[in-house]
């Protein structure tokens, strides 16, 4: 397997230096060849500019409306340009594949064409998640004859798990973690347009990424996002 990887990172909160070089190491054991620009604005003019086998968002970047996030604004503040949101869809609907990593439906502020690729928004309202700590990963009843996840019951390792997502009802989770008794979803895949779309909501940090039973996952996400497609029928956003 060979290919292009474009690479958005960055973001308060997190150490997106370290988690998307462990990403960049698991595509490139997959044969997948990573560009990385330190702006995501730069990046996303990438995609607009150029075709990528596959797009990896592992960033936090929204505008940061509410007043407790001001004190991050001056440096980190994003606003995603409708030609970037296009460039976006416009990958994905056009045969491109989509990793989006732990915050990514944070970013972007909820804008409709990023939550029609992902199938799944941040809700300010009412989405959390517990503190990084122990978690249980459990494979979901859709995950058993899925290529990504067909090989794991699951596994245990440090993480955060997002909670109460304003989710698509198309959404079919692969993986799943229990937050307050309800199991929340983890991990799924989609397709969109002729493209190919896996949500993956744990990568908190580097250890995770490493986490031989999450690297594992990853890697055979990687393989199902760029493997050639056979005629199917478009999935319905």
């Amino acid at each position: 397997m060979t290919g292009r990887n474009l690479v958005v990172a960055g973001g308060p909160l997190h150490d997106f230096a370290a988690t998307t070089d462990g990403l960049v190491a698991l595509a490139a054991a997959e044969g997948l060849a990573s560009t990385l620009p330190t702006d995501p604005a730069a990046a996303l003019d990438l995609l607009v500019d150029e075709r990528w086998d596959l797009l990896t968002v592992d960033a936090l970047l929204w505008t940061m409306p509410a007043e407790r996030h001001a004190p991050l604004r001056d440096e980190w503040r994003f606003e995603l340009a409708d030609r970037h949101a296009d460039a976006l869809v416009a990958h994905v609907e056009g045969g491109g594949a989509l990793l989006a990593l732990h915050t990514a439906p944070i970013c972007f502020d909820g804008d409709p064409r990023w939550r029609r690729l992902l199938g799944a928004r941040w809700d300010w309202e009412r989405s959390h998640h517990p503190p990084l700590g122990p978690v249980a990963v459990h494979r979901a009843a859709a995950g058993a004859a899925h290529p990504i996840t067909a090989a794991t019951d699951g596994f245990e390792l440090v993480d955060e798990v997002y909670a109460d997502l304003d989710v698509d009802d198309d959404v079919e989770p692969l993986l799943v973690s229990p937050v307050g008794g309800v199991d929340q979803p983890v991990l799924w895949a989609r397709r969109v347009g002729r493209g190919r779309v896996v949500v993956d909501l744990l990568g908190h940090d580097r250890a995770s990424i490493d986490h031989p039973d999450h690297a594992a996952v990853l890697r055979r996400a990687l393989r199902w996002l760029v493997a050639p497609s056979s005629p199917a029928p478009e999935a319905q956003p």
